[in-house]
């Protein structure tokens, strides 16, 4: 499997290159030259998620040191529950159970056991990830503890919520967290700034565990794949996904297991107030801009990166994308909860927003699946007096608070990121 950047200015690598690279040396992200082509009728859909991931996931490895390590990885990596809970007129798919509580574990889990097989003693490995709310949790606890890959986290200065800073910053090393004084935009600006110096980038062997990495985004086909198959098979029609989205690595994951062959049916995506790819899905144009603080604060994204990754995919059709704001997702959460008894994070509601916004046609033409991307417990302080109830900590976060935590401030400069990375 060769990848080639969306860019075309930077020479194929293997896998195991894309992924220790995170992007292209010319700014551009990695895609495979060419999908492998799967025997979808040999994926049994009551497998075990880790079966079909090893299955999904080793073409994508061949010809790189990684090949023959897909089924080894998978079963360490996805150890937690996938969960899907039925709601009656539709399916929420629980991508939280694993040890942060958010959907980013399945790739930050993965990312990282590739990462330990890359890099040894002399070729550490520091991942740099921006985070705008789940990501570098996810990211630090997979770190935690490892020999050759150490974890750095910038994250945006009060613009996420409490627990989930004190997720950031309870990792033990080699993890690191940066408080940045600016919004997730500068965080990634940061990142991309770092990667572009090639002395810093090679003194510090600086990788990325953001969805632009596809360390992070193959093993997110692969519950994409998985619950299609499982919801194809008992409804004998692809189901409909209904993904939240920010910097579109999620829905991407999506369209990848379609492309793929899986039977994926029509993906609307969900955002919050940043406009951004609503404004494109209606008038055609592309326009990235600062992004702006919301609820659903994961999803701030002015600017998806994993746009350019679009153009790489034949079929990039996209149902439409519906832009719900704040006053909608507490509406949302509110009116779920109360008719269902379901508890949605502020994210997952954008989701449910979008399925409300469907013509009822479209509703009832076929299965629909919406991503709940995190626990709600995580967004207790916005969720709970919505709902005027109490969220209980679910068993995998509930020792986190009792982490002692660690933080530094720095301001939206390479200076300063220069000089935290040499400590």
């Amino acid at each position: 499997m060769i990848y080639v950047s969306t860019r075309q200015a930077s020479a194929p690598v293997d896998a195991a290159a894309a992924i220790r690279a995170g992007a292209a040396p010319d700014g551009g992200l990695y895609m495979p030259a060419a999908l492998p082509v799967l025997d979808i009728e040999q994926f049994d859909p009551a497998r075990p998620l880790a079966q079909t991931a090893a299955d999904i996931l080793a073409p994508f490895l061949a010809g790189s040191p990684l090949e023959g390590e897909a089924r080894a990885m998978a079963a360490d990596a996805f150890n937690f529950l996938l969960k899907s809970v039925d709601l009656g007129q539709l399916s929420v798919l629980e991508l939280f159970h694993g040890p942060t509580g958010a959907f980013k574990d399945f790739g930050a889990r993965f990312l990282f056991r590739c990462l330990d097989r890359i890099a040894g003693a002399d070729a550490p490995v520091s991942v740099l990830a921006a985070t705008s709310g789940d990501t570098g949790g996810a990211v630090g606890c997979a770190a935690e503890g490892r020999a050759h890959a150490r974890a750095v986290i910038l994250f945006p200065k009060g613009r996420i919520s409490a627990f989930q800073e004190h997720q950031l910053c309870c990792w033990r090393a080699p993890v690191r967290a940066l408080r940045v004084d600016g919004d997730f935009d500068a965080c990634q600006t940061l990142v991309k700034q770092a990667f572009a110096d090639p002395q810093l980038s090679a003194r510090h062997g600086l990788t990325s565990a953001n969805s632009i990495s596809i360390g992070r985004l193959l093993p997110q086909v692969c519950y994409w794949a998985h619950a299609a198959l499982g919801h194809a098979a008992q409804a004998g029609q692809a189901p409909g996904l209904i993904i939240p989205s920010g910097n579109l690595g999620n829905a991407l994951a999506a369209l990848i297991a379609r492309n793929l062959g899986f039977p994926v049916g029509p993906v609307v995506l969900a955002t919050n107030a940043n406009a951004t790819l609503a404004d494109w899905a209606r008038h055609g144009v592309f326009e990235p801009r600062a992004s702006i603080a919301t609820l659903a604060n994961a999803m701030d994204v002015g600017a998806p990166s994993n746009f350019e990754r679009l153009g790489a995919l034949p079929d990039r059709a996209i149902h439409s994308v519906a832009s719900v704001h704040d006053d909608d997702i507490r509406a949302t959460i509110r009116r779920w909860h109360g008719e269902t008894g379901y508890i949605a994070c502020p994210h997952t509601a954008t989701g449910l927003a979008a399925f409300d916004r469907l013509d009822a046609d479209a509703q009832k033409e076929r299965p629909w699946i919406v991503a709940a991307t995190a626990h709600p417990f995580k967004f207790a302080d916005a969720v709970e007096p919505v709902i005027n109830a109490e969220i209980a900590a679910p068993d995998n976060l509930a020792g986190v608070l009792e982490r002692p935590v660690e933080v530094t401030d720095i301001r939206a400069d390479l200076t300063e990121l220069a000089a935290a990375l040499a400590h």
